[in-house]
């Protein structure tokens, strides 16, 4: 862990690090499919803050043919947790490069290996963590029900990730204390009233 942290830390862009940035970090946390994606879309239009989803950070990195991307794709293919470092240097360049000083980190961390390796890397802890709380079978129905040709979206992929979500997520989002749990089964429109009212609290 001692060279990847100390690799990591020594990650600047233009000179500066993310602890002179300053940034304020929001974890977004929930089931696949349990609106994450609508609601920051929705967050960053009425809050200002930029959004930075792991899983696309990842995707574009299997699009650009690295030799990371290549174990990138396999790892998601088998349903499995991609390393803290790889991603955390993904999110850590993001942020570095973007003008904005407020990000909503979404669906990272991913279990509590993730969680600790983002705070002692980055030295940042989150100003909250939102956590979007939907039954399985609403997420089920959503994820299939939306057809994006993502090669992740099919019904044995589907349940595989629920797996791995509840076994190794729910431990962070008991780590955190202060946390915005919102009942994702209701609709958008409702879901983003509750949405809000946790953010004026910053």
């Amino acid at each position: 862990m001692g060279t990847v942290v100390d690799q990591a830390k020594k990650s600047e862009v233009n000179g500066k690090s993310l602890a002179e940035k300053n940034v304020t970090v929001v974890f977004v946390l929930g089931g696949p499919g349990s609106g994450k994606g609508t609601q920051c879309t929705n967050i960053v239009e009425t809050f200002g803050f930029t959004h930075l989803s792991a899983g696309d950070l990842l995707r574009a990195e299997i699009k650009s043919g690295s030799e990371n991307g290549t174990m990138i794709q396999n790892m998601i293919k088998e349903g499995k947790i991609v390393p803290s470092e790889v991603t955390i240097k993904l999110l850590q360049k993001a942020m570095l490069e973007d003008a904005n000083n407020k990000f909503l980190i979404d669906g990272f961390p991913r279990n509590e290996e993730n969680r600790a390796a983002f705070e002692l890397v980055t030295g940042i802890s989150p100003a909250f963590v939102l956590f979007f709380d939907c039954p399985e079978a609403e997420m089920e129905r959503r994820l299939l029900g939306r057809n994006q040709g993502r090669e992740d979206d099919n019904i044995d992929t589907i349940r595989k990730r629920f797996k791995v979500f509840l076994e190794s997520s729910l431990p962070v989002i008991e780590y955190y204390d202060s946390l915005g749990k919102i009942n994702a089964a209701k609709p958008v429109d409702e879901v983003f009233e509750d949405v809000k009212s946790v953010f004026t609290t910053i």
